[in-house]
């Protein structure tokens, strides 16, 4: 088997969503399970069972069909070396799927040196599934109709703007829960809808801005792709490109450099790399 070459998004997203496909069999037949295995990792997360087994799943298919590719897993780490690398969230939203709440999802995406290139999130226990690949839209399907492609809004104040911020304790842990009030102080309402479903209503156009601290790159390179592909932006909070930084921010684009400037007005400041 020849290695596949960088350009050729549209097979590796068919091979994303047969994968997915397998994920959900696996995930569903364990949601709401009575005998769910839930163990504590190092970091006090939560896994359970139906993580590993889709996370092996994922990776043994990746094996399969793309030997020359690397991966990146949230459970089991990073193999290989190659620059084409497949990063997988098995389930994202583990607290979520653990309590029996249905928003989680399996995250898949694909990157190219460093940049995601497709991503495919697929929400079984909601019945639906967002995909795309980098020049090719933003897609959803739902309930068994036909795929519809997505956009994000056109909001382009942000006193008209809804806002996702996922977990008060993560901004004021990061020392940006001052910003964030500030922020939500000019926009037309907050939510925290959580986890990888308020990037999805983003994607959509049902919200405009979402972000959130304590990430890992498994958390949002999936994301990435759709989000663009839908008009929207993707950063880290304090405007770096990509999922390596810990913190995102995405928007419907519009809205995009007034908040990162909101922001970090008075935010302490960055870290160095």
């Amino acid at each position: 088997m020849t290695p596949p070459p960088n350009d050729n998004l549209q097979a590796d997203l068919a091979l994303a969503l047969e994968l997915a496909d397998g994920a959900d069999v696996i995930s569903l037949g364990r949601f709401r399970a009575a005998d769910l295995d839930v163990s504590t990792k190092p970091d006090r997360t939560f896994v359970t069972d139906a993580d590993r087994a889709v996370e092996h799943a994922i990776r043994e298919g990746v094996a399969r069909m793309r030997p020359y590719d690397s991966f990146y897993g949230e459970e089991s780490g990073t193999t290989g070396t190659a620059t084409r690398q497949w990063i997988i969230d098995p389930i994202d939203g583990t607290s979520n799927f653990l309590r029996g709440v249905p928003v989680w999802g399996t995250l898949i995406a694909l990157a190219v040196d460093g940049v995601p290139v497709l991503g495919v999130v697929s929400a079984p226990a909601l019945g639906k599934r967002w995909w795309a690949a980098t020049g090719s839209g933003a897609w959803l399907s739902e309930a068994g109709a036909e795929p519809r492609r997505i956009r994000v809004s056109q909001v382009s104040d942000l006193t008209d703007a809804s806002l996702s911020f996922q977990s008060l304790a993560q901004w004021d842990e990061a020392g940006y829960l001052d910003p964030l009030i500030a922020l939500t102080r000019r926009v037309w309402r907050d939510r925290a809808y959580g986890d990888m479903w308020s990037y999805m209503l983003l994607a959509e156009g049902l919200i405009d801005i979402t972000g959130e601290f304590d990430v890992k790159p498994y958390d949002l390179a999936a994301l990435i792709p759709i989000i663009e592909e839908a008009g929207g932006r993707f950063s880290s909070i304090d405007g770096r490109e990509g999922p390596w930084h810990g913190s995102a921010l995405a928007t419907n684009g519009s809205l995009h450099e007034v908040t990162l400037a909101l922001l970090n007005a008075t935010a302490p400041p960055r870290p160095e790399a």
